[in-house]
């Protein structure tokens, strides 16, 4: 069974940085796009950031230039360096995992990238709370 654990939350101030990690439990690591998505209670669930298999990377506009995501395939994981915070980004974090992306099929692979339906398998969540 495929697994997602993310950690690296916390509380932390305005202007602060963290650094988000994801494993997954899967030996063809490589293989998979992984994706960030965040949460705020009694919202929809909204795309962060993705790294495609071929270590192509997209961003959400709110989190370009602070927000970095990055893979290791030899550890099988997965990091978001978040620097910069603001209370906006105040939310719950998922990572994400996907095993079909196959750009050359996709007129728009980005909106596909940034699609949560897309994505196979979800790890628990990690809160990021920043205070002003």
């Amino acid at each position: 069974q495929v697994q997602l654990v993310e950690s690296g939350g916390g509380l932390v101030h305005t202007g602060d940085s963290l650094r988000l990690s994801c494993s997954l439990s899967e030996p063809n690591f490589g293989s998979y796009t992984l994706g960030w998505f965040r949460q705020i209670l009694g919202k929809e669930r909204e795309f962060v950031a993705a790294i495609t298999w071929s270590g192509g990377t997209y961003y959400a506009d709110s989190v370009k230039g602070r927000f970095t995501i990055s893979r290791d395939n030899g550890n099988n994981t997965s990091y978001l360096q978040m620097n910069s915070l603001k209370p906006e980004d105040t939310a719950v974090y998922y990572c994400a995992a996907n095993q079909d992306y196959r750009p050359v099929y996709l007129r728009n692979p980005s909106m596909y990238l940034m699609d949560a339906d897309e994505y196979d398998y979800w790890g628990q969540g990690t809160q990021v709370t920043v205070s002003a």
